[in-house]
Parts: C-alpha cells; sequence; structure tokens
C-alpha cells in the first residue's frame, strides 16, 4: 500500500530569511496518530528499543533512554554507503561548511538537505546514518536507520529524508517509531518530505556563491552601506552600484 503525501495549499507567511529555520522551508510533515497507535506501547516499553551505533569498529546497543548520553562524536555511520553499477539511489558525499567535513549521503534528496543545513546556522555536527534502531510494532520487532543525526546546540534533530510519493505504509511506522524515540532522548524529530516553493532554487543559486571571494573593487562595502541606509530590492540595490555587472555576483555571495 503506498500513501501520498500532500502539501498544504495555503502559501507560508511572508519571513526575512535570515530568520528561516528548517522547519520554514520544508513541505510540512506530521506523523499520523493511529500509526503511532500501532507501536508497542506497554510498561518498559522504552528500556525494549535500543539503538545499535557503531564505534571503533565494534557495535555498542543503548537502549532508547540513553541516547542523549552515548559519545556521539565517537561513532560512525552504521551502514556503509556503497556504490555499483545499476543502483537505484545516488550516494556520495556533500561538504557542510558548518563542520568543515564531507559527509555521506544515499540519495540526491539527502545530499540537498546537507545543503539546506548550511543555511539554517547553530548546527554543531552532522551524523548521517547514525544508528540503527530496533522495536517493535504490532506485527513485531522491526529495524530503522535514520538518515540524519544533526546536534544543535544542546540539542539536537533526528531527521529522515523520504519524497512524499515514495512514502510507503511501512515508512509511516518507522517514521513514528523514530519520533517516540527521538522523544524519550529529548530531541526533535522531522521527516522531510519536499520543500516549499523556491526553496530549492535559492539554495542552489546562494550556495555557488558561499565559497571565499576577492573583491578588489570595494563593492561588499558599497552593498553594505547601502542596505544599512533602508531595505532595498536586489535589482535596484545593484543598479546603484557602481559596476552592477560585478555588484551582482557580490551581492548574491554576501546573501
Amino acid at each position: 500500500m503506498e500513501i501520498s503525501v500532500r502539501t498544504p495549499a495555503v502559501e507560508p507567511r511572508a519571513m526575512w530569511s535570515h530568520s528561516c529555520t528548517l522547519d520554514d522551508l520544508v513541505t510540512p510533515y506530521a506523523v499520523d496518530p493511529t500509526v503511532v497507535a500501532r507501536l508497542e506501547a506497554g510498561p518498559g516499553w522504552a528500556r525494549r528499543w535500543t539503538a545499535v551505533w557503531r564505534a571503533s569498529r565494534a557495535r555498542v546497543v543503548c537502549p532508547v533512554p540513553d541516547l542523549a548520553d552515548f559519545p556521539t562524536l565517537a561513532s560512525a555511520p552504521v551502514r556503509s554507503f556503497t556504490w555499483q553499477a545499476r543502483q537505484r539511489h545516488r550516494p556520495g558525499l556533500q561538504f557542510v561548511l558548518a563542520t568543515s567535513r564531507m559527509h555521506g549521503f544515499e540519495s540526491l534528496e539527502e545530499r540537498r538537505l546537507l545543503l539546506a543545513l548550511d543555511f539554517t546556522g547553530g548546527i554543531e555536527e552532522v551524523l548521517s546514518q547514525p544508528f540503527k534502531l530496533r522495536f517493535t510494532a504490532i506485527g513485531g520487532g522491526e529495524d530503522h536507520t535514520p538518515d540524519f543525526l544533526v546536534l544543535l546546540n544542546g540539542t539536537a534533530v533526528l531527521i529522515d529524508v523520504r519524497p512524499g510519493h515514495r512514502v510507503k505504509d511501512k515508512d509511516l511506522v518507522k517514521f513514528a517509531a523514530a519520533e517516540r524515540a527521538a522523544a524519550s532522548a529529548g530531541w526533535r524529530y522531522l521527516v522531510v518530505t519536499g520543500w516549499r516553493r523556491h526553496v530549492a532554487a535559492g539554495l542552489d543559486a546562494l550556495s555557488a556563491r558561499r565559497r571565499p571571494m576577492a573583491d578588489r573593487l570595494g563593492l561588499h562595502d558599497e552593498l553594505l552601506e547601502m542596505v544599512a541606509e533602508r531595505p532595498r530590492r536586489f535589482g535596484d540595490l545593484v543598479e546603484a552600484t557602481s559596476l552592477p555587472a560585478v555588484a551582482r555576483a557580490h551581492a548574491v555571495h554576501l546573501l
């Protein structure tokens, strides 16, 4: 059985780009309460659910309530990233400026999330395929490996990435289990099924200019002085500079 995730028709309110969070960029998704009811809920369930980490070439098992106490920075991806001919997914490595390292991804949608994380701020660490969650549902024991664990200042966000049209019934149960496990550890949980309008194009445009850029003509200061006076439309700002053709690239870089 395949479940479609519908995007709300209502457009989000206008907001300044510097105040956007990841929640403002992704398509809203909420775990269905009827799916949550399919999970084990008896006394002591949290001690019976476990997370399997990979550290120092060994596998470490801990109960779900102890997730937040595990030394995450000493862990490695619990599942290896593989490349082979005719595989149906697209794995790779994405450089994240917030960590100054390459991070593994298993699909192009996961790569886009890694790119978006660079623009949300407050990121301390990103762990790909952090652990394998072993939980119990009505049909028996199941496994699920979340896609990313993002460490923030004093908290963390557990994230799964799955395009809305590819979310199936078995995925819903795993999402519900991951959300419950994250809550038990005091973390947030997020499912990225898609992006709001213009987000993908905006991220691609901004990321193309996020590397260091030489400013031999002093256009950075010229642009900053003009926007310090009052907000300006991008086109008007660029045209008001001494060299609009070059200032456009510098303005995008500053964004």
